[in-house]
């Protein structure tokens, strides 16, 4: 890396988000902060965030329901729109898509349910020519 240094993916994420806290800025935008995380380190890391979280208003991205939990409200988007806003236990109760990614069910055979907080196009396969790999 950069003048010998090499940083793991999770170092580099920890750095970045040290740099975005430091200055204890007024508004955060954060992407997945916690996804490049062993789960030691994520425990540790998301404790800290939550105390900066509560001076801070902060547009939090998140895939994992542990940092989804991080938020005061959330807001659930299925193919590109917002389908449900509310707190993690009000949407609990009222929302079953919800409920379902947050119970950490493994999607089976049917339609691609979307993330929390966002979402994307589904992952498209794409085939290989032997003797190509």
């Amino acid at each position: 890396g950069e003048q010998g240094l090499s940083l793991s993916g999770g170092q580099r994420q920890r750095l970045a988000l040290a740099r975005a806290v430091v200055g204890q800025p007024r508004f955060l935008v954060l992407d997945d902060p916690l996804s490049a995380l062993d789960v030691h380190t994520e425990t540790l890391v998301e404790a800290a965030l939550r105390q900066v979280l509560e001076e801070t208003t902060a547009v939090v991205v998140a895939h994992r329901p542990s940092t989804v939990m991080l938020a005061d409200r959330v807001a659930l988007l299925s193919e590109g729109r917002i389908t449900a806003v509310g707190t993690h236990q009000e949407l609990l109760r009222s929302n079953a898509e919800y409920a379902w990614l947050m119970s950490g069910a493994e999607p089976g055979p049917g339609p691609v349910t979307p993330d929390p907080v966002t979402t994307g196009p589904p992952a498209q396969q794409v085939p290989v020519e032997e003797g190509t790999r």
